[in-house]
């Protein structure tokens, strides 16, 4: 669909001028003589653009842009003037004006003016809904007092520069609890970087806290920034910082300390302001006892402690979860949605998980591509939660070295498709209505995944 632009201008020679080469450009194009007609096109049309003129009688450009962005703050304004002033161009940008145009028009410069304007309203509009998806990604589930209780702490958290020491098994969402603090703090629109201290080898995790110099080491072929430096004026995570070694732990503190470091084969001396947090699924007082870790980062660390509660200790946010989880995963698959029915979501909430939140959300995954019917039932639950498959569909080993979640689960839904394709005799639209999926994302899951099919007789 055409973009809209709104063009307002009380001369007609320019109005039909600068409308006939915007329509030749491919855009939908609505005119105003004056800013008060201006002003009601937005609000009935609602344009991508607006480009209008300063000098106008009555009411006057710079008069209809303060309208325009009290009433509609995210409009998109290009000014134009044929009695420009560089004083004007200032207060139009002051104002909120995404640029300014002086006459006569150079034509081809408004084309590209507008494509650009176009284009960068697009790639914020795309930044937005990616933003959100993150957040919904990311967002903590449940309305538990438990839950409630874990919101109030990151409310109270976030605003602070202080650090903070997040605790709890694995699996019970400390990540989450970090982003949380992190998107509500001022720093939110800064980088929030995160490193799994126990997925780094002891030999590189000083290169990937604070980087390293071109020739620091064997393979070190070019300047590398660490961590630290990538996470200078937000959030840097720390997590499972109990499996981080002592000597890392010495260099970890001085940089807390000092807010300042060199990477690794370098003497700069490098300056950040980052906000530390940290999380350990392990009992760090024990560690200190045991000489695992040192009791001074811990004490830097614990300025603000929170326990993430396990998934037994709120089993009443499960439902919630459990419906969550059905909408992310289908979305993510392109399957249909399915749903649960009272007796599944009580068989849900019977179980202790061990694995909490993330065997939750793997055991939902599993089931909205496994279970054969659209309803849920206490059966299905129960079923998979055993480990057992449905009668009929070929099963894959855990214990497999697998490089990758991704190739764990190409090689899952592999079997899965090729033992349906096989059940309903090669046909395709019949196994999409079984697997609860759209016939053309099956044909791109068939493409994807390299399944054979039977050859045509």
């Amino acid at each position: 669909m055409a973009e809209t632009i709104c063009i307002v201008d009380d001369e007609p020679a320019i109005l039909d001028a600068l409308g006939r080469i915007l329509e030749d450009e491919g855009y939908q194009v609505i005119l105003a003589k004056n800013g008060e007609e201006g002003l009601k096109l937005v609000r009935s049309d609602s344009p991508d653009l607006v480009i209008l003129d300063i000098w106008m009688p009555e009411m006057d450009g710079l008069e209809a842009l303060k309208r325009l962005r009290s009433q509609f703050p995210g409009i998109l304004v290009v000014m134009m003037s044929g009695h420009g002033s560089i004083e004007t161009a200032v207060k139009a940008t002051k104002l909120g004006a995404y640029d300014y145009l002086e006459k006569p028009l150079d034509l081809e410069k408004v084309t590209i003016l507008v494509r650009n304007a176009l284009h960068q309203r697009k790639l914020e509009e795309e930044n937005i809904n990616l933003r959100i998806q993150v957040e919904r990604r990311f967002q903590l589930i449940g309305s538990s007092s438990s839950m409630n209780r874990l919101r109030e702490m990151i409310a109270m958290a976030a605003p602070a520069t202080s650090r903070v020491l997040i605790s709890g098994p694995n699996g019970t969402g400390k990540e989450l609890v970090a982003r949380a603090i992190h998107l509500q703090s001022p720093r939110q629109n800064r980088a929030f970087v995160e490193i799994n201290c126990a997925a780094i080898p002891e030999t590189l995790i000083e290169s990937e806290l604070f980087g390293h110099e071109k020739g620091a080491f064997t393979g070190a072929t070019s300047m590398k920034r660490g961590k630290f430096e990538l996470a200078d004026g937000g959030t840097l995570f720390l997590d499972e910082i109990g499996d981080m070694s002592l000597a890392t732990q010495a260099k970890v503190l001085r940089v807390i300390q000092e807010q300042q470091f060199t990477r690794v084969g370098g003497t700069k001396l490098l300056n950040v302001n980052i906000r530390v947090i940290a999380a350990s699924n392990k009992d760090l007082v024990d560690e200190i006892g045991n000489g695992n870790f040192r009791e001074d980062l811990y004490y830097r660390l614990n300025v603000l402690p929170i326990v993430v509660p396990t998934l037994k200790e709120h089993r009443d946010d499960i439902p919630e979860l459990a419906q969550h989880f059905l909408k992310m995963h289908s979305e993510e698959q392109g399957m249909k949605p399915k749903e649960f029915n009272a007796q599944g979501l009580a068989a849900l909430q019977r179980h202790d998980w061990p694995g909490n939140i993330r065997e939750l959300r793997n055991l939902i995954e599993r089931l909205l591509i496994m279970a054969p019917k659209p309803v849920i039932d206490a059966a299905d639950v129960e079923m998979f939660l055993q480990g057992r498959a449905p009668t009929g569909v070929q099963t894959f080993s855990v214990g497999t070295n697998y490089a990758s979640l991704r190739e764990a689960r190409n090689v899952f839904e592999r079997e899965v498709i090729s033992q349906k394709l096989k059940e309903n005799n090669w046909n395709v639209s019949k196994t999409a209505d079984e697997l609860q999926i759209e016939r053309s994302h099956l044909h791109r899951k068939i493409k994807l995944l390299n399944v054979q099919l039977r050859p045509e007789q």
